[in-house]
């Protein structure tokens, strides 16, 4: 979440390694739809059971060829970064005239960000055993929750890695209250207990999103040793003497949308600095969420929380030698209007990590518009030798 006032910054040349995540087109990908069987006009169940039956067999037949064809073409390998529903071609094309069948389901899909079964999944083939860490931290961004997640948690689950996902203090089902909350290590505080808890020589991969990458960075700065590599994801990437304000006032955050949502809350009276944010549940959609699917934005709508303000004044203390000292990976989302791509160019080129991700089609929030793409490059990092 951005703070948008302004203040001078000239960005540094970026010495980041770019790397675009799309999708391959493959024409070889078969999928069957739904059989509706149709009725002869006879009133016998059984003898209708029986016609259903003989045609579900064919249809499976007809599929099991398909698949060994399939693999003997690809050597044994499918291509399945498709939707797991075909696309109807146009009435005029050849793969029509061919009589391929339809999808089941009517709703368009993102072609870069394909649903498909997890067990699917082209990383898939990942062997948790030979990573230097399967073990993922997932810490939410400002008004965020653990329950964001909830996709990411069950795509990795199902690849076999460990995840933990936390919530903040005063955010998700915490029951603190977010005006009390007085430094950034209050907040984080279930973040460091966390990995102060982890036995020696235990790592994690931490992943930060939003106001998250502030949080992780101060994690490790106190826990480098426990933390193999760390992935922010439209997040605050900070440098040492830097707060999470200062880095979203810059002059090239003209952010009309977040200063509209944004609410201040004086708990402590209206004399006094805020005590948190809250943002304006009818702008939502707009500002995080634009390509996002409805249900997770009324998930998100009842779920948000206020974002404590003294957090984000505090400026970040981290060295060469701690902080420094963890491989830093950053995804960008393409589509942001939150933060936008060219504020999270300036914090990379401001603080090079070793390599960005971008994340095309995106909104600020890609664990519900880009579950499975996002998905793909955690994994990816995670391989990362």
């Amino acid at each position: 979440m951005g703070i948008c006032l302004s203040t001078d910054s000239t960005p540094r040349k970026n010495h980041s390694k770019y790397v675009n995540q799309s999708t391959t087109n493959t024409d070889s990908s078969n999928r069957w739809s739904r059989v509706r069987s149709s009725s002869s006009g006879s009133n016998n169940k059984k003898e209708k059971k029986k016609l259903d039956d003989a045609v579900i067999r064919e249809h499976a037949i007809a599929a099991a060829i398909l698949f060994q064809q399939h693999q003997q073409q690809n050597g044994g390998v499918l291509p399945f970064d498709r939707s797991t529903s075909l696309r109807h071609p146009p009435a005029n094309s050849k793969r029509h005239q061919q009589g391929l069948p339809r999808s089941s389901s009517t709703r368009p899909r993102s072609v870069t960000d394909p649903l498909v079964p997890p067990q699917q999944l082209l990383n898939q083939d990942v062997n948790v055993d030979e990573l230097e860490t399967n073990h993922i931290v997932l810490v939410h961004g400002g008004g965020f929750g653990a329950w964001c997640w909830y996709k990411t948690i069950a795509l990795l689950e199902e690849c076999k890695f460990r995840v933990t996902a936390i919530d903040l203090t005063g955010s998700g089902i915490d029951l603190f209250d977010a005006n009390s909350i007085k430094s950034l290590s209050q907040y984080v505080t279930p973040l460091t207990d966390f990995l102060e808890k982890l036995p020696d020589g235990e790592k994690v991969i931490l992943v930060g999103h939003d106001f998250g990458g502030a949080c992780i960075s101060y994690a490790m700065e106190l826990f480098p040793s426990k933390v193999a590599k760390a992935i922010f994801i439209a997040a605050s990437m900070l440098k040492s003497g830097q707060s999470t304000l200062d880095m979203f006032s810059h002059k090239e955050n003209t952010n009309d949308l977040m200063r509209q949502a944004q609410k201040f809350l004086y708990a402590n009276g209206n004399n006094l600095p805020p005590t948190a944010i809250d943002l304006d549940k009818m702008l939502l959609r707009d500002l995080l969420f634009n390509r996002s699917p409805a249900k997770d934005v009324a998930l998100a709508s009842v779920s948000m929380r206020p974002i404590p303000f003294p957090p984000v004044l505090e400026k970040l203390s981290i060295s060469d030698s701690n902080y420094g000292s963890v491989r830093r990976f950053y995804i960008e989302t393409l589509d942001d209007n939150a933060i936008p791509v060219t504020l999270q160019e300036i914090m990379i080129n401001e603080s090079p990590p070793e390599k960005v991700f971008r994340l095309k089609g995106s909104d600020h929030s890609p664990f519900f518009s880009k579950p499975q793409a996002l998905h793909k490059l955690l994994v990816e990092i995670a391989k990362i030798t």
